[in-house]
């Protein structure tokens, strides 16, 4: 059985924001600058109101792809893009007689739950959560004399 170190720990934690996080900065960045092309889609597929839609895309995908970057607040923001990720999912993944469909689904689901992993343990020390709670400035919970991960 392999046994990791905290700084291998917090070195895995880091490099696994940064992979989840490079895929929704560079959606919704993708998503900011095609704006009109982006809510055309998004009638096309029946998204509601896809002005509406579109904000709230661009927002989640960039906004929250920033923040779970740099492990701000992660434990929230990573529960957000976890319902966000399972919702497109829903919404614009389900023609599973397309194996392309299917799989994109599925790795949708993949994504959300590597999300749910840091809404449970946090960003790591190596996160500006993790720099707060060392700094006595973040929020630390602690049961039974043992530390848990930061929000």
């Amino acid at each position: 059985m392999t046994s990791y170190t905290t700084t291998q720990s917090n070195m895995m934690m880091l490099l696994g924001r940064v992979l989840l996080a490079l895929l929704f900065i560079t959606s919704g960045f993708a998503k900011f600058m095609a704006a009109a092309a982006t809510k055309a889609y998004f009638a096309k597929i029946g998204v509601p109101a896809p002005g509406a839609a579109y904000i709230v895309a661009v927002a989640i995908e960039l906004g929250g792809g920033i923040l779970f970057l740099l492990g701000v607040r992660t434990r929230t923001v990573a529960a957000v893009l976890a319902a966000f990720t399972v919702a497109t999912a829903l919404l614009a993944h389900t023609h599973f007689a397309d194996m392309q469909q299917k799989t994109q689904f599925l790795k949708n689901l993949a994504i959300a739950g590597g999300f749910l992993g840091f809404a449970v343990l946090g960003g790591g020390t190596y996160s500006v959560d993790g720099q707060m709670s060392r700094r006595g400035n973040g929020r630390v919970m602690a049961r039974r004399g043992e530390v848990t991960a930061f929000d």
